[in-house]
């Protein structure tokens, strides 16, 4: 169920960005700013980063706010970017407290501060509905908690309720110790989320509001907020500049400030009484912090007192007892399945006054089962394929906070072990898909509908559509090409429509079966389609939408063929070429020769020419003798 924000500050903090010994991880982000600073607590700010969409913009009034990164803010209209918007913060694994700043004063001119919802590693921690006081949609407000983080990045995500925009001015994400806050025993699957964290006697510190740091980051409000009325008007703070042994130490690094201050009666036999405003139906971790810096207590038994939770006596304190004087003591109780709010806190005197140093309150809220990650993963790839656009808010977790619902579009469940989510179904129709089914979609092995019809995807059908789980398809009005997968002929698949695109070669039997068995099946609009009733034969050229053996030979010879064809005509025109060649005119040499060849032959004719004459006149021939 949702959870309110109980806790709002309305004065500047910050983390401090010192690397930490066990994590050495720190995060200070101004969403929506636009450089890199150093604010006035010596902490260096980073430009805004890791946000899955949404705009910048300033407040109304910069003027009133003392920090920079206060006058910023990053907000996400639905419309443009979806239900679902993220910071998604590259973290290693372990565990991590995280604050959040959230502001409206008025950026938008619309004098209306929106609703929406906040969530941590894809679980729902808070919910800020449409009308905020007026000091906190001036000023902004805080919220915080701790969590593990295993899978590489911290998400924070705000959802949009109707068509309000989230508005955030500052996320911090800082390390801490993993044992911190008895994570040993409650284990790594709890977030602890703030619902109160008090200074008693002291005004509010730690790292934005004085020079006294948290090893941690977190910052402690003064008590005054949460105190009942009537212990108001009896009680004085007490406080001591001495060391306080036992502060600052692992696992929890409390700091000696806390310690160093505490709140008391004016007279005896006066309790002291606090409220905490909680939801009903939660679990509660408390801690009590206590430091005898009184020095007229010297002895065990002269300060004692009972502590009462929601009117049930949960414990008996004496601080001198059980550490002696001016040493952290740290006391902590578990209040189950809170039925009724406020919740009560009464420290009831026994012998002398009450005194205590300070006091937190955190719901333990049990984490949402994420999406299976290989699936998660695969959904990620998909988002990037089908080129989903920014307004259907495709970020952060798929199937993550239960409290939502999925993505736009997907549908999830638990899976057999009830320790994650899976995708069971993908309604895309008719959403101005422009991109291709990328191979990984045969990771979501528990899919049993998909629909992706009427956009403008292409590409080839992967084989991994066909999972066995699978029982309707449409990919119809599309541009898919290439052949029907044999994957699709699933036994579980009843609907299969691929009519309207660009799909050819023979329909796998198996896949065609499925209107032989009941099932509904339409491969109508794809031209080269063959091989089924209704569609052109295929002839022996093809065999389940491949070539078959007989189908090779014949393009192998055919190509045969047209080399020859193409061959011939160059062979007749080399052959004819070489013909020809005795039209062409002899060289120098040859033709010298005939000429002089040619010369004699017309000398010899005149000689024997006139040898004939001269026989026809009486004389003898010299040529011709008797």
């Amino acid at each position: 169920m949702p959870l309110f924000l109980l806790l709002i500050l309305l004065i500047p903090t910050l983390l401090p960005s010192t690397s930490l010994s066990y994590d050495e991880v720190s995060f200070l982000i101004d969403c929506g700013g636009s450089d890199n600073f150093t604010d006035d607590f010596n902490r260096k700010w980073t430009s805004d980063a890791f946000y899955s969409g949404g705009s910048p913009a300033v407040v109304a009034e910069p003027h009133v706010f003392e920090q920079k990164y206060e006058k910023s803010l990053r907000f996400f209209s639905p419309m443009s970017y979806g239900k679902k918007n993220c910071y998604s913060i590259p973290v290693p694994s372990g565990r991590y407290y995280i604050r959040i700043f959230t502001v409206y004063d008025n950026y938008d001119s619309k004098r209306r501060t929106p609703s929406f919802d906040v969530s941590v590693e894809s679980t729902l921690v808070f919910s800020w509905p449409s009308t905020w006081t007026e000091a906190a949609s001036r000023s902004g407000a805080y919220f915080d908690l701790f969590v593990f983080v295993d899978d590489g990045e911290a998400d924070v995500c705000f959802y949009s309720i109707a068509t309000d925009a989230p508005v955030v001015g500052a996320i911090e994400v800082v390390g801490v110790d993993p044992l911190s806050y008895d994570s040993s025993t409650t284990g790594r699957e709890l977030i602890l989320v703030n619902y109160g964290r008090l200074t008693c006697g002291s005004n509010p510190f730690g790292p934005g509001f004085t020079n006294d740091t948290d090893r941690f980051g977190r910052v402690w409000q003064s008590d005054s907020t949460l105190r009942s009325q009537a212990s108001t008007s009896t009680v004085k703070s007490l406080s001591t500049s001495r060391p306080i042994l036992g502060a600052d130490l692992a696992p929890n690094h409390f700091p000696v400030r806390l310690y160093q201050n505490a709140i008391t009666t004016t007279q005896l036999k006066m309790s002291l009484d606090y409220e905490f405003p909680v939801d009903t139906r939660l679990d509660y971790m408390l801690w009590f912090h206590f430091a005898e810096i009184d020095p007229e207590v010297k002895h065990a038994g002269e300060r004692v007192f009972d502590i009462y939770i929601d009117g049930k006596k949960t414990s008996r304190i004496d601080i001198f007892k059980e550490i002696g004087s001016f040493s952290a003591f740290k006391w902590q109780h578990v209040v189950a399945n809170i039925s009724s709010t406020p919740l009560s806190i009464r420290i009831v005197p026994v012998v002398g006054k009450p005194l205590i140093s300070g006091i937190e309150n955190y719901a333990m809220v049990l984490l949402d089962p994420p999406t299976i990650s290989y699936q998660a993963e695969a959904m990620r790839a998909l988002k990037k394929s089908l080129r989903v656009p920014d307004r259907m808010g495709w970020n952060g977790d798929p199937c993550s906070p239960s409290n939502w619902d999925a993505w736009e579009g997907v549908t999830c469940h638990r899976n057999e072990n009830g320790l994650g989510l899976v995708l069971t179904q993908l309604d895309l129709g008719s959403q101005g898909l422009k991109g291709y089914i990328s191979d990984e979609i045969g990771m979501l092995t528990n899919l049993v509908s998909v629909n992706l019809s009427s956009n403008s995807l292409q590409g080839i059908l992967p084989s991994g559509l066909g999972q066995k789980s699978l029982a309707t398809l449409d990919l119809s009005g599309n541009q898919f090409n290439g052949n029907i997968p044999e994957s699709l002929g699933s036994p579980n698949l009843h609907l299969l429509l691929l009519n309207n695109n660009e799909l050819k070669g023979q329909v796998p039997q198996m896949v065609y079966s499925i209107g032989v068995h009941g099932g509904e099946i339409d491969l109508t609009g794809n031209k080269g389609l063959c091989g089924v009733p209704s569609l052109p034969d295929c002839s022996f050229l093809w065999d389940k939408g491949k070539l078959s053996t007989g189908g090779k030979i014949a393009v192998a010879l055919s190509s045969v063929f047209i080399l020859f064809v193409i061959l011939l005509p160059i062979y007749l025109f080399c052959l004819r070429r070489r013909r020809n060649d005795y039209d062409f005119a002899f060289s120098q040499d040859l033709s010298s020769i005939a000429a002089k060849r040619n010369r004699y032959h017309r000398q010899k004719s005149l000689i024997l020419l006139e040898m004939e004459t001269q026989n026809t006149n009486g004389f003898q021939s010299p040529m011709n003798p008797l």
